[in-house]
């Protein structure tokens, strides 16, 4: 049976533990994304069978992330089944990885359908690669650091929570550029201050770039896996030619230096998002990693 409580701080050990356990690349399973964006999704959390359950509830019915852990986890989708038809609601998994895909239809044969979710897949890429950039594909992107390295004197360090103020004027100017919904800036906007908030207590990391005095950007993430680290935010003055792809490859300096067992950068998703998607991709991503949802096939 399921016991489930509200997503809190109090949880990030005994999920921390579960995040280890599961050693994935993927975005979906860390802590610090989880409480960041606990606004959207409103999570519920419950331990079962050495597997963390969340449930999350949006305005849609309720669904399940893939329950990640030690060990054999059918017993864990088998309580997820059990709750979902207890409170009159559709078994639905989502963010599942190949891997997990082949797991569910080896131990419960014939009864999900999958489906892919592209929009969601993960852009991982070679830590090494984004430092070098080499390659004629990457050749506009060195001709942009190049071109902000002449322009400006500039410099770049970790990240503090006493940045906060700074990296949230920045942001304002950023907003005012972006082209998104504003329910989606509002929604980041929030993340980021939570990030801020619970800088220290997420064991969060960041890079903050300056150009001539003036911050020109910042970013934050956390290591996620055994050799993968996932950059939650990254925001740049747009109209300073180079400070985004400054900003990325000093990151990737600056983690590579902290630990240098990080293989993959891990960018998330695009959402489907054109032009979001256009960028990540010119980056020349080495893995993509592909997202799936299942569903109870008595319940597609």
């Amino acid at each position: 049976m399921l016991l489930f409580h509200p997503l809190t701080l109090d949880d990030k050990p005994w999920i921390d533990r579960h995040v280890r356990e599961e050693d994935s690349r993927s975005a979906d399973f860390n802590f610090g994304n989880m409480f960041l964006w606990d606004h959207v999704y409103h999570q519920m959390v419950a331990d079962s069978d050495r597997h963390l359950v969340t449930l999350c509830r949006t305005d849609a019915d309720p669904v399940f992330p893939f329950p990640i852990g030690c060990g054999d986890f059918a017993t864990a989708v088998e309580e997820m089944a059990e709750y979902a038809a207890e409170n009159d609601f559709p078994l639905v998994i989502r963010g599942l990885e190949e891997r997990h895909v082949a797991l569910l239809e080896q131990r419960f044969p014939g009864k999900f359908s999958i489906t892919e979710d592209r929009d969601f897949a993960d852009y991982l890429y070679d830590a090494e690669k984004l430092i070098a950039l080499t390659g004629k594909k990457l050749h506009g992107k060195r001709n942009h650091i190049n071109r902000f390295c002449a322009e400006h004197e500039w410099s770049f360090r970790a990240l503090q929570a006493t940045d906060r103020e700074a990296c949230m004027a920045l942001l304002k100017l950023w907003t005012e550029e972006a082209d998104e919904t504003r329910g989606r800036i509002e929604s980041e906007h929030r993340a980021i201050e939570s990030a801020f908030r619970y800088f220290d207590a997420l064991e969060l990391f960041g890079g903050i770039l300056f150009a001539d005095g003036e911050i020109a950007g910042f970013t934050i993430g956390e290591k996620i896996s055994s050799d993968t680290f996932d950059v939650h935010f990254e925001k740049a003055r747009g109209y300073v030619n180079g400070a985004y792809p400054m900003v990325n490859r000093e990151f990737v300096r600056m983690i590579r230096g902290r630990w240098p067992e990080i293989r993959y950068i891990n960018r998330e998703d695009d959402m489907g998002l054109e032009n979001l998607r256009r960028s990540k991709l010119s980056y020349e991503p080495d893995l993509l990693l592909r997202k799936f949802t299942a569903r109870r096939r008595d319940e597609a």
